[in-house]
């Protein structure tokens, strides 16, 4: 092929890619188009090698594939100090462990918000153990959102002041301590992409799921009709969708009742 040979069109079935200036030439072998507005996920971390995991299988990374969200990774290091690149240093005030700077991370921080200049519309999570707990309203709320800058701790933490001038969202996975916050931000990303238009094969999967009326979700039958002298539950089998939707509100109302008494007293708050 001859140097002036017009290049081939697009094929309309690609859809429309979102394109971004940059002064750095593009890797145009880094992953995936993006589409036009999609729902982006920017990870800060240490480790961007193990993204996306988890997340680029199945229905996410199907969604990933054909652009319907992107994902970020930003390497850390890059950004650290002197020859060695260091992200950390020794607590103030002394103490065990390692404390991630306030402007190593100020300098990740500023270059992931290059082109996210509405933070109403883009928040800044730092996950940590101290943060506000992670729940699906909070996921519903994300994925309303243009995109998420998510901020991975390792080692003590860190610096606080980078928390406060930033005004930087923490969330947490729960009363436990992990060693990294990439588990938990990939855990929060598939939480929150499931939600996202197109993503989901079924649309009502979505509504119908634990939490999303405030209740555990009723049990899930399929084939066999029996299974080791375990019969369906009749009404399953009924074809009376009314009755149907009566056993499983039924089912979870006691399941949360059970397991969750915490569930349960917020919901009884919420009944008219």
């Amino acid at each position: 092929m001859s140097d002036d040979t017009p290049p081939e069109a697009p094929r309309r079935s690609h859809g429309r890619v979102a394109i971004n200036l940059s002064r750095q030439p593009s890797d145009l072998m880094a992953g995936p188009p993006r589409l036009k507005g999609a729902w982006t996920a920017k990870v800060i971390t240490l480790f961007p090698e193990v993204f996306p995991g988890v997340l680029g299988a199945s229905l996410t990374g199907k969604a990933l594939d054909s652009g319907h969200w992107a994902l970020q990774p930003i390497d850390l290091r890059p950004f650290g100090e002197g020859k060695h690149r260091n992200v950390d240093d020794t607590p103030a005030g002394g103490g065990a462990g390692m404390v991630l700077r306030a402007d190593v991370l100020s300098r990740a921080l500023d270059h992931a918000a290059t082109d996210t200049p509405d933070r109403a519309r883009w928040p800044v999570i730092y996950l940590s153990p101290r943060g506000r707990p992670f729940d699906q309203a909070t996921a519903r709320r994300l994925a309303k959102a243009d995109g998420v800058t998510l901020l991975c701790g390792r080692f003590e933490g860190v610096d606080e002041r980078v928390l406060q001038d930033y005004d930087i969202e923490e969330i947490s996975l729960g009363d436990f301590v992990m060693t990294g916050g990439e588990i938990a931000a990939q855990a929060l990303i598939d939480a929150t992409v499931r939600l996202l238009p197109g993503v989901l094969g079924n649309a009502d999967s979505a509504v119908e799921e634990s939490f999303s009326h405030g209740l555990l979700e009723h049990p899930q039958y399929t084939r066999p009709a029996e299974w080791r002298g375990h019969a369906i539950p009749p009404v399953l089998q009924s074809g009376n969708h009314a009755e149907i939707a009566k056993w499983r509100r039924a089912q979870s109302e006691a399941l949360t009742q059970h397991r969750r008494p915490d569930l349960w007293a917020a919901h009884l708050k919420t009944k008219p």
